[in-house]
């Protein structure tokens, strides 16, 4: 198994390891699982890059590079569903996490039918990244507020309007899971179609 593989099945172990500290309450939780998250995230652009690089693509690299990010970043909005739980932004991140699964449930469906069906691995698109991207970078957002408030106790007014950015950014991945969902069933049609 190559560098990239093994950086992207670190990910993937890194994942429940992150969600236990995001969600168990303990000093500096939040601030710990920032960092986690952080540190899971770059190994996914060091793999990407370093598989290019140095022509290390593999089909399962593919395939689990993608499946990897869909664990991290899934992990989080089930913790953000449970840190909003009782609050206005409640029914937010519900929803926005039911969009989230419903199109990498969706995704990884076409993907399983085109190996089945044609033997090809799809490798992630332009918009799959962009999704990706900004799912993590609102992530990033969330849980530096909630480390930091941890730190310094952020004014209440002030925390205020970082919720209002955190569900705002949550919403721009969300629009943007379904524009890169819609894009890759399209794509797929034809492995759908000529499925068995």
């Amino acid at each position: 198994m190559n560098t990239p593989n093994k950086l992207t099945l670190a990910r993937m172990i890194a994942t429940p390891i992150f969600m236990a500290v995001m969600l168990i309450n303990f000093n500096f939780h939040y601030l710990i699982s920032f960092v986690l998250f952080i540190a899971a995230s770059l190994t996914d652009m060091i793999d990407g890059k370093m598989a290019r690089k140095y022509n290390m693509v593999t089909d399962f690299g593919k395939f689990m590079d993608p499946l990897a990010d869909k664990m991290l970043t899934t992990a989080a909005y089930l913790g953000f569903m449970f840190i909003y739980g009782g609050t206005n932004y409640a029914w937010h991140i519900v929803v926005i996490t039911f969009i989230v699964l419903f199109r990498e449930f969706a995704v990884s469906s076409i993907r399983l039918v085109a190996v089945t069906a044609g033997g090809k691995v799809v490798a992630a698109n332009m918009w799959g990244k962009c999704k990706t991207v900004s799912q993590m970078a609102g992530i990033i957002v969330a849980l530096g507020v909630y480390g930091f408030n941890e730190i310094i106790e952020i004014p209440q007014n002030v925390f205020a309007v970082c919720d209002i950015v955190i569900v705002a950014l949550f919403w721009l991945s969300a629009v943007l899971c379904v524009i890169s969902g819609a894009i890759y069933i399209w794509g797929g049609r034809d492995y759908i179609k000529n499925a068995k």
